[in-house]
C-alpha cells in the first residue's frame, strides 16, 4: 500500500512562490520515516531541514513539488467566483501532486477554514482513486505530511534564497516584516512604479505600497 502526504509552503508570504509538496512512501516504511525526528517544517530550524531532505527523499517511493508563481496566486486571489480563490488554487495544485504519487491514501493539511470541503475540492480534480484525509494541523499529526511540509519548505526557501541573491535582502518576505515593507516601496521607486514578478501583488501590503507611491507622484506632479 502507498500512503502520501501533500503539504504547502509560502502562502501568505508576499514575495516568491507558493511550493506544495508530495511524497509517497510504502506503509512498511512508514517507521523509517517516523524514526528520522521528522515534524512541523515550521518546528525545526533551515539546518535541520536541510538536514532531513535526503534523508526523506531515499525513503520515498516516489515525491512531486511544484511551484506556483506569484501571477497565478494573483490571479486567484482576484477571481470574483466564490470558493475560486487561493483555497480552490491550492487544492487544484495539491491534485496535481497527487496524480504523479497515485497513492492508495493520501493526508493533506487543510487550507480550508471547512477542512472536509478542502478535501472535496481535491478530490473533484483528482481522476484516480484515492482516500483523502483532509485536516487543519495535518503537518503536526501525520508524520508523512510533516516530511512533506519539510520538502515544501527547503524548496521553498532555496527559491527565496535565488531572490534574494537577485534582489537583495528582503526579509522574510511576510506581512508583519518592515524590512519587506521597505523593499516593496523601494522597488516601486526604482521601477516606475511596477513590482517585479516575484511580487504577488494582490497582497494587501503591495496594493497599499503602490496606493501610497500613486498618491505621491501625483502629489508631486
Amino acid at each position: 500500500m502507498i500512503v502520501a502526504g501533500v503539504d504547502e509552503a509560502g502562502r501568505g508570504c508576499v514575495i516568491g512562490p507558493l511550493v506544495v509538496a508530495g511524497l509517497a512512501v510504502r506503509t512498511e516504511d512508514l517507521p523509517q520515516l517516523i524514526s528520522l525526528g521528522v515534524k512541523d517544517s515550521k518546528m525545526l530550524t533551515p539546518k535541520k531541514r536541510e538536514a532531513l531532505y535526503p534523508e526523506i527523499i531515499k525513503l520515498t517511493h516516489s515525491y512531486h513539488t511544484i511551484k506556483v508563481l506569484p501571477y497565478l496566486i494573483d490571479k486567484a486571489v482576484r477571481s470574483k467566483r466564490a470558493l475560486y480563490k487561493l483555497n480552490r488554487l491550492e487544492a487544484q495544485t495539491m491534485a496535481k501532486v497527487i496524480e504523479q504519487l497515485k497513492p492508495d491514501q493520501v493526508y493533506v493539511d487543510a487550507a480550508d477554514v471547512v477542512q472536509e470541503r478542502f478535501g472535496l475540492h481535491i478530490q473533484e480534480c483528482l481522476t484516480l482513486k484515492t482516500s483523502i484525509v483532509s485536516e487543519h494541523k495535518a503537518d503536526r499529526t501525520y508524520p508523512i505530511v510533516s516530511a512533506a511540509s519539510i520538502i515544501a519548505k527547503v524548496e521553498r526557501d532555496r527559491e527565496i534564497g535565488s531572490l534574494k541573491a537577485k534582489y537583495g535582502d528582503f526579509g522574510s518576505g511576510y506581512l508583519t516584516d518592515e524590512k519587506t515593507t521597505e523593499f516593496l516601496k523601494r522597488q516601486l521607486v526604482e521601477n516606475d512604479g511596477e513590482y517585479p514578478s516575484c511580487v504577488r501583488k494582490s497582497w494587501e501590503p503591495a496594493r497599499r505600497a503602490r496606493a501610497e507611491y500613486g498618491y505621491r507622484q501625483k502629489t508631486l506632479g
